[in-house]
């Protein structure tokens, strides 16, 4: 069975739109920040997929192998009829899922959700061949504007996995955990990845390697603002820093301006002086209480935690109450 046409709610000039606001109000801000999901054109995704690939990089082979190990418990537990990925990318890890369920035998329907209409629609042709009796529709959107489009019906299975949830801050977690508890009917599921708490020896090189990877898919926002805002960053002339803040427990991305420079975007002249830094990402770090209270404080009922044998990554499965 081939993958169905993709549903598109999410157009360019939509992108665009999202970007141009994005800019302007990250770099007039005190502290200059840019949320990080424009570091994902198409080289910051062939970028970030290297990045998974580094020995420094334990969160991806953390949470696989929890997938490994529970897939089969997350079918039994959930019985689900449509799986839901936000965020999907590739896929890679979810096929884990797929495997369990197409073993237990009941689920129907896989509907991956990302901004990207390139990489979604190589992944849905892709497992559409892979599980030739199931059905693959592939959604166009951004997850947190655009659960109302979720499908309907059937006990659902939404998976959120990567530890993207740690991306957004605190109150922006509250809210697309709420959003998400409406999108969903009592007896849904979510299953949720988060990097935990542990030695700031261990995360830091994680999103500081030593080959640089790491440094590159960083500046690749200038590149993407550059190209897309025809502005005039010079991405060399900043400095990839990766910094632990133990208040928040979260790590934050930044690049450092090693020079004085102004930079045109816009109509804005953009001054930056020699040291300062803009921040383009944080990524939490969470506590197994921690997620559990704010599912809770979602209308979630925690059912399962699972870890890797190092602790360093957890997945927890929440019913929609």
């Amino acid at each position: 069975m081939s993958a169905e046409p993709l549903e598109i709610y999410l157009e360019e000039q939509d992108v665009v739109r999202s970007l141009r606001q994005d800019v302007r109000v990250g770099l007039t801000a005190e502290p200059k920040w840019l949320p990080p999901k424009w570091f994902y054109d198409a080289r910051g995704s062939e970028l970030f997929e290297a990045i998974t690939r580094l020995p420094e990089y334990y969160p991806t082979h953390a949470e696989r192998a929890v997938l490994a190990e529970h897939a089969g418990d997350i079918a039994e537990l959930t019985g689900a009829k449509t799986l839901i990925e936000l965020g999907s990318g590739s896929s890679e890890k979810t096929r884990l899922l797929l495997d369990a369920f197409t073993r237990r035998g009941g689920l129907g329907t896989f509907v991956p959700l990302d901004v990207s209409v390139s990489a979604l629609r190589q992944s849905t042709e892709e497992i559409a061949a892979e599980y030739p009796r199931l059905r693959v529709r592939g959604i166009v959107g951004d997850f947190t504007r655009q659960l109302d489009r979720l499908p309907t019906g059937g006990r659902r299975l939404v998976v959120f996995l990567g530890g993207t949830i740690g991306n957004l801050m605190p109150i922006e977690r509250t809210e697309f955990l709420t959003a998400m508890r409406a999108a969903l009917e009592a007896g849904d599921w979510l299953l949720i990845g988060t990097d935990l708490v542990k030695d700031p020896a261990v995360i830091v090189p994680a999103y500081d390697d030593a080959a640089g990877v790491t440094a590159d898919f960083n500046r690749n926002v200038l590149r993407v603002i550059n190209r897309e805002l025809g502005a005039d960053f010079d991405p060399e002339a900043f400095a990839h820093v990766a910094v632990w803040d133990p208040e928040h427990e979260w790590i934050e991305m930044r690049l450092r301006a090693e020079r004085p420079m102004r930079v045109h975007v816009l109509d804005l002249d953009v001054e930056f002086a020699a040291g300062e830094e803009l921040r383009t990402e944080i990524s939490a770090k969470f506590r197994p209480e921690g997620i559990a209270a704010e599912l809770t404080a979602a209308g979630f009922d925690p059912q399962a935690f699972w870890t890797d044998p190092d602790g360093l990554f957890g997945v927890t499965l929440a019913r929609a109450d």
